[in-house]
């Protein structure tokens, strides 16, 4: 596990595979300060704390592989294309300039289908989950690709990128998130919370609501083979990660 920290700050801690090219997930909180629009931009390059060996370049440019094709072979950005997916998004974090800078790591981005998903239902989730901080200070978000569940024999397409001349790069099947919040009392014990999950096939979704593939994380436990939120005390962390509901997250 490795953290991104901005001075002495934790940024987000992440879980990076170098055989995968992939981080398996991506956890940090998400508080107000971290999303005000400071008006930062900043650029794709290689994660410091991975060899670059390990790494895919997508700091020259994007993947440049259509949907359907394995290599930038008759590329057309005007169809559906294999995008730069943030894993922590960078408006997660555009509050703080180092932060934000960070999310750009070689190491946060997947290849994502562009329009039909990371542009389109995925962002719609991140925004309406940044718009959850209107009613509470923080929000614990784990997030990540997965390439089959547990016990699932699943073909993984890999493909070769635009900047990459042999080292190829695995599409997930599927993405994740949980979501955690908290109350706590004067000494900041922790006496109830709420979880949420969502799953996705990665595919193009249209007409469709994120709401519908919210699930339990313990469902997302099972599938991952992660334990999640394991900071809970035991009886509210059993408790709380059966529920389904983001209605009943929306309203803790």
């Amino acid at each position: 596990m490795l953290t991104a920290v901005a001075g002495t700050e934790r940024n987000f801690s992440y879980n990076y595979d170098e055989d995968m090219y992939s981080s398996m997930w991506v956890a940090y909180p998400l508080y107000a300060a971290t999303i005000v629009n400071n008006g930062y931009s900043a650029s794709w390059k290689s994660d410091p704390n991975i060899p670059l060996d390990s790494q895919i370049n997508i700091w020259k440019s994007s993947y440049g592989v259509n949907l359907g094709s394995t290599d930038s072979q008759g590329y057309d950005s005007s169809v559906e294309f294999y995008a730069r997916g943030h894993q922590i998004p960078n408006a997660d974090r555009r509050g703080n300039e180092t932060m934000q800078s960070q999310t750009y790591f070689a190491t946060n981005s997947t290849p994502q289908i562009q329009s039909g998903f990371n542009a389109g239902i995925w962002e719609t989730l991140e925004s309406d989950i940044r718009a959850e901080l209107s009613s509470t200070d923080t929000i614990y978000v784990a997030t990540g690709p997965s390439f089959s569940k547990v016990g699932e024999a699943k073909t993984v397409t890999w493909i070769l990128p635009k900047n990459e001349t042999t080292k190829t790069c695995p599409v997930p099947n599927y993405y994740w998130k949980v979501l955690l919040k908290v109350k706590r009392d004067s000494g900041g014990n922790v006496t109830s919370a709420s979880t949420v999950g969502f799953w996705f096939e990665h595919k193009v979704y249209t007409g469709v609501s994120y709401a519908d593939y919210a699930v339990s994380v313990d469902q997302i436990e099972q599938w991952t083979g992660f334990d999640f939120f394991v900071n809970l005390p035991d009886a509210i962390e059993t408790s709380v990660e059966s529920s389904a509901s983001w209605t009943s997250f929306q309203n803790f």
